[in-house]
C-alpha cells in the first residue's frame, strides 16, 4: 500500500514495557492531533499495546524498540521495529489468535513479521469522519 505523508514523528525506546507506554502515547497524542475521535485514540492505544506486546513480551528483552509515525490528513501508519540483541529471543515474537482477532477489529490493517533483529510491525488506523461532540479537544 503506497501512501503519500505529509509528517514523520520516530520514537526509539529500550524494549521494555515501561518504556512500549511511550509509543502507545505518541500514537494517542498524534492522532488527537489529527481530529481522530477519542474512541478511534482509543482503539489505536490498545493496538500498540498489542503489538508492541507482540514484539517484547511481558518481561521486555535486551534491545531497542524503534517506532515511526506516519501522519496524513485522514490516517496515522505506525511502523515499529525490534532490534532484540539475542536473535535467539527475537524468534519467539509472535501474535496470538486473540490479538490477531483483536487487532483486526482496532485497526483498518496491520501485520507482524519477522525482521532481520526482530519481529516489525505496521499498521493503518483511519480517521472517519463524526460530529464534532466526538472529538478530543486539541
Amino acid at each position: 500500500m503506497t501512501v503519500a505523508m505529509s509528517d514523520e514523528v520516530r520514537l526509539t525506546v529500550p524494549a521494555r514495557p515501561e518504556f512500549l507506554r511511550l509509543a502507545r502515547v505518541t500514537a494517542a497524542g498524534l492522532a488527537s492531533r489529527l481530529g481522530f475521535s477519542f474512541d478511534e485514540v482509543e482503539d489505536l492505544r490498545l493496538a500498540i499495546d498489542e503489538l508492541c506486546y507482540g514484539m517484547t513480551g511481558a518481561e521486555g528483552r535486551e534491545g531497542t524498540v524503534q517506532v515511526r509515525y506516519l501522519l496524513a490528513a485522514d490516517q496515522l501508519v505506525v511502523e515499529g521495529e525490534a532490534h532484540i540483541v539475542d536473535p535467539a529471543e527475537a524468534d519467539h515474537s509472535r501474535l496470538s489468535e486473540l490479538s490477531e482477532v483483536i487487532l483486526g477489529a482496532l485497526v483498518d490493517d496491520h501485520e507482524f513479521i519477522d525482521g532481520a533483529q526482530g519481529p516489525r510491525f505496521r499498521l493503518v488506523k483511519r480517521h472517519q469522519e463524526h460530529d464534532d461532540s466526538d472529538l478530543i479537544p486539541k
